[in-house]
C-alpha cells in the first residue's frame, strides 16, 4: 500500500477527519460557550479589544468564531468559511492576546492553529454536510 498517494476515497482518512473535526469542534466549544455565557449574562463586559471596535463588539465575533463556528465544524457545515474564522481568532490568541507571554500560555492556541491548518488543507472529507451538499448539487447538473 503506498501511503504517500493522495486517494480521495480513502474511508479512513475521512474517518479521521470527521473525528478531527468532531474532537476540536468540542474542544473550542469549551473555551467559547463561557464567553457565549458572558455575553448573555448582560453585566459590564471586559473582554480584550484586539481592533478598537471595543469589548462588545470583540466579544461577540468571538463566540461567533468560537462557539457558532465550532458547530458547524462539528457538522462539517461550511468548513472552510468556518475555519477562516478560527484561523484568524488563533492567530489573534497567540500573536496578539497572548504575544508577550511564554510559550506555555500560547501552546494551546498555536496547536488549534496547525489543526485548524490542516483541516483547511484537506477538507471535511465525506462524512459532513459540505460533501452531502455537493454531492446533491453534483447529482442536479445535467
Amino acid at each position: 500500500m503506498n501511503y504517500f498517494q493522495s486517494n480521495s476515497s480513502s474511508l479512513p482518512k475521512d474517518i479521521v477527519l470527521l473525528a478531527v473535526r468532531v474532537f476540536v469542534g468540542f474542544a473550542m466549544l469549551s473555551h467559547g460557550f463561557p464567553k457565549l455565557q458572558m455575553l448573555l449574562e448582560g453585566g459590564k463586559i471586559e473582554f480584550f479589544d484586539f481592533i478598537g471596535l471595543g469589548p462588545l463588539v470583540t466579544l461577540v465575533l468571538t463566540v461567533i468564531a468560537e462557539f457558532v463556528c465550532s458547530i458547524l465544524l462539528i457538522l462539517g457545515l461550511f468548513t472552510r468559511f468556518s475555519l477562516g474564522f478560527l484561523i484568524f481568532t488563533m492567530i489573534i490568541a497567540a500573536f496578539v492576546v497572548h504575544g508577550a507571554d511564554p510559550f506555555e500560555k500560547r501552546e494551546l492556541s498555536l496547536i488549534y492553529l496547525s489543526v485548524y491548518l490542516l483541516l483547511m488543507a484537506f477538507g471535511a472529507g465525506k462524512v459532513s454536510v459540505d460533501h452531502m451538499i455537493e454531492k446533491r448539487k453534483r447529482a442536479s447538473d445535467w
